[in-house]
């Protein structure tokens, strides 16, 4: 039996937060600057040298890579052999309040959806996965909204082909046009119910994108690039830089299919206790 303090936890998430809003992940940066080469269009091209260098400097002043610091989306995977002295809750919350502070981040969380009200740095999604082991992981994936509003969610039914399918990734897509800041990482979550393919999509984002593809991702990819929206709306070849895709089983009556769009400056940081 492993045992992890909640101020540990606390700590972690905080430093987490801290490197997701500020480093941009070494998966993405490399393909942007993959992009950055294979561009033709000279706007597109000149919008990419802008983003690339958005986060070379944010690296290196510790500053955030977009105002919009997003909803915190913290992932854990805990081992059943890990025990937690304290409350696992209220230790996660306090590491994203403590990380936001500590890195001036915007305050974007309000406690009411209906009335609004202030906002403040109170408030995460935590997703937990109880797996074998003592080790406990944590990934903080701070989700800006200006992409977050453009996920959909469709139950087709369950006679519905894969063409069908990919239509609809595409013009979801493509009805995003330049508002979530492109080039896209689109994650997608098939199967499950209705709730869980949303989770799957969100998932699907945590995946690398530089990693072998599958031949679905393959065509999405190559058909989101004829839409020909580019980096910021600016037009040329790059409007998305991966398709990423989680399945799970599901009914026999249901075909659920959820889309999370990110943004360029998708980001995420990781570490294991």
């Amino acid at each position: 039996m492993k045992i992890i303090k909640a101020e540990k936890i606390t700590k972690t998430v905080a430093d987490l937060c801290l490197k997701a809003n500020c480093v941009l992940r070494k998966d993405i940066l490399r393909k942007l600057k993959s992009a950055y080469k294979q561009e033709k269009n000279s706007r597109a091209k000149k919008a990419l040298g802008a983003i690339i260098e958005n986060a070379r400097i944010a690296r290196k002043e510790k500053l955030a890579i977009c105002q919009d610091t997003g909803l915190p989306i913290v992932f854990v995977k805990l081992g059943q052999d890990v025990r937690i002295t304290g409350d696992f809750k209220k230790a996660v919350l306090k590491g994203i309040a403590l990380g936001y502070q500590r890195g001036n981040f915007r305050e974007s969380i309000i406690q009411d959806p209906l009335k609004r009200g202030k906002s403040s740095y109170k408030g995460a999604i935590i997703h937990i996965d109880i797996v074998r082991g003592n080790k406990l992981g944590l990934t903080v994936l701070p989700k800006g909204f200006g992409c977050e509003n453009k996920s959909q969610m469709k139950m087709f039914n369950p006679t519905a082909g894969i063409e069908e399918v990919k239509k609809f990734i595409v013009n979801t897509v493509k009805s995003s046009g330049a508002d979530a800041c492109p080039p896209y990482v689109v994650g997608v979550g098939i199967g499950g119910s209705a709730d869980y393919a949303g989770f799957l999509a969100k998932v699907a984002l945590l995946k690398k994108i530089d990693t072998k593809r599958s031949g679905l991702e393959r065509d999405l990819e190559k058909e989101i690039g004829k839409l020909g929206i580019g980096p910021m709306g600016l037009g040329g070849k790059v409007t998305c830089l991966a398709i990423k895709i989680e399945s799970y089983p599901t009914h026999i009556a249901g075909l659920p299919v959820a889309i999370n769009i990110s943004c360029h400056a998708l980001r995420s940081a990781s570490a294991t206790l």
